[in-house]
């Protein structure tokens, strides 16, 4: 994925599903790099991670 498609997908309001490593997360912000994403996965834990934005997949 790309840093544009990642800000496209925070300011929807659709539900887009992102997979990180075959895991379904959440996008919570970009990072100041810009290069990097914060994420959470979808569910009851909001563990959150810190990831390269090239290694999500929008399904």
């Amino acid at each position: 994925m790309n840093v544009n498609r990642v800000k496209q997908i925070l300011s929807s309001s659709a539900d887009i599903e992102v997979k990180y490593n075959g895991v379904s997360v959440w996008i919570d912000q970009l990072n100041e790099d810009g290069r990097t994403a914060t994420v959470h996965l979808r569910g009851p834990l909001e563990e959150r991670s810190i990831v390269e934005v090239g290694e999500l997949i929008e399904e």
